[in-house]
C-alpha cells in the first residue's frame, strides 16, 4: 500500500467537539446512512456483527431527555430544577445522536471480550466517518449507559449495554490543540526480561 497522506494527517488532527458546540446542520438520511456504513467496517472475529446502532434525532432528542427527567425526578422527587434541565437537554444541541449497543453475548468460539471492543470499534469509527463527511463528533457514556432502567429506556434490550452515544452536528468553534500521551512513555519492546525469565 502507498502512503495516504491525507489520512495520516486526518489521524493526526482528529479532535472531539463537545456536544455543546455541535448544531445544525447535522447529517441527512443519506449521509447518516454513509457514516453507519462505514461505521461497520471494522475488526469482527467470527463476523458476529455484534453491536447496533440507535438514532436519536429531530423530536426524539427531547423526548429521551424528558423520560431521563421524569426517571431521576421518580428516584429524587427533591431533584432540583436545574439538575432536571441537565437531564432534559442530554441529546441536545447536538442535531443526530446515535447510541452503539453492545450485542456481546456467549459463543463458543468468540470471547464476549472481542464482541465488547468490536462494538468500540464501531463507535470509533462512527466517529470518524462523521468527520469525513464534515462534521463533529463527541462519543460519550453519561450514567444512562451504565443504569440498567434508563438505559431500557432509550432502547437497549436485556442483555446489551451502550458503549456510547455519538452526538454529531456541524462543529461551531475550533478547538485548541490538548496535550497528547507520550508515546515513548507508553511504549515498550518485548523481552523476556519483562516476563521475569
Amino acid at each position: 500500500m502507498t502512503v495516504n497522506a491525507a489520512l495520516r494527517d486526518y489521524l493526526h488532527t482528529r479532535r472531539t467537539v463537545t456536544a455543546p458546540f455541535l448544531a445544525e446542520p447535522g447529517p441527512g438520511v443519506e449521509a447518516l446512512e454513509e457514516i453507519l456504513t462505514i461505521a461497520c467496517r471494522v475488526p469482527d472475529h467470527g463476523k458476529l456483527a455484534p453491536w447496533r446502532f440507535i438514532v436519536f434525532s429531530g423530536e426524539a432528542r427531547k423526548q429521551a431527555g424528558e423520560m431521563l427527567a421524569d426517571l431521576i425526578k421518580s428516584r429524587e422527587p427533591e431533584a432540583a430544577d436545574d439538575r432536571l434541565e441537565i437531564e432534559r437537554n442530554q441529546f441536545l444541541p447536538a442535531p443526530v445522536t446515535v447510541g452503539v449497543v453492545s450485542m456481546a453475548a456467549p459463543h463458543v468460539k468468540i470471547p464476549e471480550f472481542e464482541q465488547l471492543l468490536a462494538a468500540g470499534n464501531a463507535c470509533f469509527n462512527l466517529c470518524h466517518a462523521a468527520n469525513a463527511l464534515g462534521f463533529g463528533t463527541h462519543w460519550v457514556t453519561r450514567w444512562f449507559a451504565y443504569d440498567e432502567e434508563a438505559a431500557a429506556m432509550l432502547g437497549a434490550q436485556p442483555g446489551e449495554r451502550f458503549v456510547g452515544f455519538v452526538h454529531i452536528g456541524t462543529p461551531q468553534t475550533r478547538l485548541e490543540e490538548r496535550d497528547r500521551p507520550d508515546v515513548k512513555a507508553k511504549t515498550v519492546f518485548w523481552a523476556p526480561s519483562l516476563t521475569g525469565g
